[in-house]
């Protein structure tokens, strides 16, 4: 199949494009969000094809993947096409609603384009209406195990800290500074400024760089209050590392008791970091717990298959 799919969330992204499929993925002249193209700090096989707005109208497309209500403005704006209607489109939402009880999603009063949620969390605070719902949770490539823990310190993964705040728990990043804490992610410069405390700031490494260097600190720490589901925790778990969590939306069904600490609790999580920061050796134990519930978990063969199911169904 041809699947048209934005290129929005790169480590999602990744594991899709490892599928069977040809995937095009818009691109502009400025590489905006409206057409980022192909990835430059993920690998992509040569089934990824870069596609123009104006070559965009005479390719063949066997089903739509949208991920953002912009994806059917630029849809209809580039080809004239109406999603569910002149091309089989399935959405993928991948993040919680704006309030946990009342938010209706923009396709709840279509039948004609699936919604597709990321975590069974989202699907219960999402209102769907009338839509066909499915979930099907995240899938990573297997980066290996690659924890070593040999700096006694923290890591964190985010985008925007200081501008996204407490929905990504950057205010609870300062208890644990203290123990030692770097942050990798995209715009994180400025953040021991914002915090009042020092922390490592990494921003934009490349993919594998990143994960070496993540593999390299003795635990992950993941304070997001409000999210679907980080794919970072789930990279690291897969890695090896064990993770200090806070108990917040999907994130307590994923981690398994003996993979870290899971609490709502901020002391508690600063608890348990500090004793497997003084600990090597019962890091290394939860790491390997935490690695062998993400591989069982959120394999990717189970996530292509699964997702797979969906296209086709769509696509027939």
């Amino acid at each position: 199949m041809n699947v048209l799919v934005w290129h929005v969330h790169g480590s999602w992204l990744t594991a899709l494009v490892q599928g069977p499929h040809r995937y095009l993925v818009p691109v502009v002249p400025d590489r905006s969000g409206d057409g980022l193209g192909r990835a430059r700090t993920w690998d992509w096989p040569s089934t990824v094809v870069e596609v123009t707005p104006e070559e965009l109208r005479d390719t063949p497309v066997d089903v739509v993947v949208l991920q953002r209500p912009r994806d059917l403005e630029l849809l209809r704006a580039w080809t004239g096409w109406e999603p569910g209607v002149d091309v089989p489109a399935v959405y993928v939402e991948h993040d919680t609603p704006p309030a946990p009880a009342d938010s209706r999603h923009l396709l709840a009063d279509r039948t004609d384009v699936p919604l597709v949620h990321v975590t069974h969390f989202n699907r219960v605070a999402w209102d769907a209406g009338r839509a066909p719902v499915h979930v099907v949770e995240h899938g990573v490539v297997d980066p290996g195990h690659r924890w070593t823990g040999e700096l006694a310190r923290a890591a964190v993964v985010t985008n925007d800290p200081v501008t996204r705040g407490r929905t990504v728990g950057t205010d609870l990043i300062a208890p644990f500074a203290p123990l030692g804490v770097d942050v990798f992610g995209m715009r994180v410069t400025g953040l021991s400024d914002a915090l009042g405390v020092p922390v490592g700031e990494f921003e934009d490494l490349p993919q594998d760089v990143m994960h070496d260097e993540l593999a390299r600190r003795r635990v992950y720490l993941h304070l997001t209050r409000w999210t679907s589901l980080g794919l970072s925790l789930v990279e690291a778990m897969t890695m090896g590392v064990p993770v200090v969590v806070l108990a917040a939306t999907e994130a307590p069904t994923v981690v398994p008791a003996g993979a870290g600490v899971v609490a709502a609790d901020v002391d508690a999580l600063v608890e348990g970091a500090r004793r497997l920061l003084a600990d090597p050796d019962a890091a290394r134990a939860a790491g390997e717990v935490a690695r062998a519930a993400a591989l069982e978990r959120f394999g990717l063969e189970r996530f292509l298959t699964d997702l797979d199911a969906v296209l086709e169904g769509v696509a027939r």
